[in-house]
């Protein structure tokens, strides 16, 4: 049985390197070698939650951004890895129809929580979050996303490349600034010739969102709650015939091979400033311990320049304030040295937003308290 116990970051990690909106992890040890975790605030309030769970057997890794409020991505840190625990227990082991299930009973779960909340708190339908799971274990690799956080293999090569390390994309962007994504939603909505719109600068679907799948964003995969005048206090009816979001994650399944050296799990507001590349560039040529926060240290500053501002300017800056200049950015980097499980590491989930046998989650904010789903 998995127990939650929900934490601010600041007591967790302490708030290090004079910016106080950035956390981290330096290093702690999980069955297949070492990881690192770090988190930077831009909203008013924390989008971005974590998660890594360690046994002898297998490591989970969960990162989990959220739009429209922290709400949904707290829920999802609160419940996902209890759902894939509970079918891995019933189904006799780790697959890609358990991780399916586990994110199908966390959309449920949701769902029924917006419903119940309904009078109360309406704005709860339209929350959502993106939703990137990795899964180790018996030397495989399992990969499961919803909407544009990514993870990123980097790859020891040896055919005289000039780089010794590649980067090797393991997830699927479900965002409509990808042609296939547009292609994809136009090929399902053919009767709708605005599926896709090109507003603000960007692609969004029916003009309001870039990402195509996501757990919650209720109102836009029941179309009843859009069309609900007590919705209609956040904007205008929207005029949807059918769902245009899914909850229907894309898994990949790989075998970890010695030539694989880490792995990078990043809500998109990493990507957004590094290349695939950059990253495993970054990740390869330093130390380990306090990695994870190099990693989102570079990206602040590639924002910083393209603002022609220092790293030191960003971190003076407030949240709230600060998503004018960058996004929240969750990084955890996992380290592939042993691939069959170790003695070192005892059970233990840290919830990066994870430790012995339990979850822990950490919030930046201590008096936001997770929803959680009624009994």
């Amino acid at each position: 049985m998995l127990q939650t116990c929900c934490r601010p970051f600041g007591r967790c990690f302490g708030k290090r390197g004079g910016d106080n909106l950035l956390w981290h992890l330096d290093l702690k040890p999980h069955a297949s070698g070492d990881y690192s975790f770090a988190v930077v605030q831009a909203n008013s309030s924390l989008e971005d939650q974590a998660q890594v769970f360690t046994s002898p057997f297998a490591t989970y890794v969960g990162v989990y951004d959220g739009h429209g409020g922290p709400e949904a991505s707290r829920f999802i840190n609160n419940r996902l890895f209890s759902h894939l625990h509970k079918f891995v227990s019933e189904q006799g082991g780790l697959s890609a129809d358990v991780i399916k299930k586990a994110f199908n009973a966390t959309e449920e779960e949701f769902f029924h929580l917006v419903k119940r909340s309904w009078p109360a708190r309406p704005q709860l339908a339209s929350v959502g979050s993106c939703c990137l799971v990795g899964a180790i274990t018996d030397d495989l690799l399992y990969v499961a996303n919803l909407g544009d956080s990514r993870a990123v293999l980097g790859r020891r090569v040896s055919d005289g490349r000039s780089h010794p390390v590649v980067a090797e994309r393991l997830s699927t962007d479900h965002n409509v600034a990808v042609e296939e994504v547009r292609k994809e939603l136009e090929a399902l909505h053919p009767d709708d010739s605005h599926i896709v719109v090109y507003t603000r600068g960007v692609w969004r679907i029916k003009g309001i969102i870039q990402v195509s799948r996501s757990i919650g964003d209720i109102y836009l995969k029941k179309p009843e709650f859009s069309r609900d005048p007590l919705f209609h206090q956040f904007g205008s009816p929207i005029p949807l015939k059918r769902a245009v979001m899914t909850a229907e994650p894309s898994i990949q399944v790989r075998k970890i091979k010695p030539q694989d050296l880490f792995l990078i799990f990043a809500s998109d507001g990493l990507w957004e400033q590094l290349t695939d590349e950059a990253a495993v560039e970054i990740v390869y040529k330093n130390p380990r311990a306090g990695i994870a926060k190099r990693l989102v240290r570079e990206a602040l500053n590639e924002a910083a320049k393209k603002r022609e501002m220092r790293y030191e300017d960003i971190k003076k800056i407030e949240k709230g304030i600060r998503r004018h200049f960058h996004d929240d950015i969750t990084v955890i980097v996992i380290y592939l040295d042993r691939h069959h499980g170790s003695s070192k590491v005892k059970g233990n989930i840290v919830d990066c937003t994870s430790a012995p046998v339990d979850i822990y989650s950490y919030y930046a904010d201590e008096a936001e308290e997770p929803l959680r789903p009624t009994p």
